[in-house]
């Protein structure tokens, strides 16, 4: 389910072995339990991931995940959630310690659950934590936090091209131009609000890991608006220009439902197909035919979600040949079929 891309969250092995034991989910607000083991460093290299595309381990050496797992956190439970999310969440109870983030390569999204009233971020001294309260970290921050006392959080990873790429569709610009904010303790009641539904989730069977990507996915959509931020740090070269991209963006919503080919959308854009190819890339962050292929299930799942539409008549919408080529895609895409999914979030 988790394509190329997600060969970069590879090699930490810290899905703590509680994870996989089946339990009912206490509220958020649960008090910590001081007798509550921590995860020892070397667990980082001995539990397999099985969550993880082709066994690999989630994240890099420099992941926020495994920075963790080297100190004295607990982590409670952790899983993929399709489309390069993955979700975790971690207890630590410490007098005092000091915790360094060196470019991890992935953003994190943290929201505190209960305790962290004693824990701060040595740039901004003197702001401590509290449940609610957020915190936004860009794969190519650096922090040292002091970290004290009892806290117990939630953390949402995501991958920096897969975080920007929701641009072209909600905020009209280019993946290329965004990033994610690096931001300490702020407050957002709804995304808060999510974060808190996400850590009473299941995400140990099918239907709440489905449930548990669309939040996500909510959350991600909240967090570009309030939280995207423009890059500096490069001069972008190429693409599309903006008029034209808005005209081949919309030309592929409104025809949708049709077979849609290189030689078609280059004439849209009034260039050879080579260049548009090329210059498609780099403004739209995929290829043409892997955008379409994104824009297809994005509609099938609006419609899985909102509607009672048959599956023939989703897959005639989304373009797809028929219901059993839809349902090979959605599956591939999804690790569910079409029905399972909207049970899954209507029982939600």
């Amino acid at each position: 389910m988790l394509p190329r891309a997600a060969c970069r969250l590879s090699r930490i092995a810290v899905i703590s072995r509680t994870a996989r034991v089946a339990r009912t989910r206490a509220p958020y607000t649960r008090p910590i339990m001081r007798t509550r083991p921590s995860v020892p460093a070397s667990a980082a290299s001995s539990v397999p991931a099985a969550d993880a595309p082709g066994g690999e381990m989630p994240f890099g050496l420099q992941s926020v995940c495994r920075t963790l797992s080297e100190a004295n956190a607990t982590l409670e439970r952790f899983a993929w959630l399709g489309d390069h999310l993955a979700i975790a969440e971690w207890t630590r109870i410490t007098d005092e310690s000091e915790t360094v983030y060196e470019q991890p390569g992935h953003h994190t999204l943290s929201c505190y659950l209960d305790g962290g009233y004693r824990t701060e971020r040595q740039k901004v001294p003197g702001r401590y934590g509290a449940p609610s309260l957020l915190c936004a970290l860009p794969g190519d921050h650096e922090s040292r936090w002091l970290v004290r006392g009892e806290m117990h959080f939630v953390h949402l990873y995501f991958l920096p091209e897969h975080f920007a790429r929701r641009a072209i569709r909600e905020l009209d610009r280019e993946p290329r131009e965004m990033t994610l904010a690096d931001r300490t303790y702020f407050e957002d009641p709804r995304v808060a609000a999510l974060c808190q539904s996400l850590a009473l989730e299941r995400w140990d069977d099918a239907d709440g890991r489905l449930r548990a990507n669309e939040t996500a996915h909510d959350v991600l959509s909240l967090l570009l608006r309030g939280q995207g931020v423009a890059r500096t740090d490069a001069p972008f070269k190429g693409g599309l220009a903006p008029a034209v991209r808005r005209r081949v963006r919309d030309y592929i919503d409104a025809c949708l439902t049709q077979p849609l080919t290189l030689g078609e959308l280059a004439d849209v854009a009034a260039l050879s197909e080579y260049h548009f190819a090329r210059m498609f890339r780099l403004s739209f962050g995929r290829t043409p035919h892997a955008w379409i292929a994104e824009q297809r299930l994005a509609r099938a799942r609006t419609l899985l979600r909102s509607t009672a539409l048959p599956l023939a008549q989703i897959a005639a919408q989304c373009g797809y040949a028929n219901p059993a080529h839809f349902s090979h895609r959605f599956r591939d895409a999804h690790g569910a079929a079409p029905n399972a999914y909207r049970r899954a979030i209507q029982a939600g």
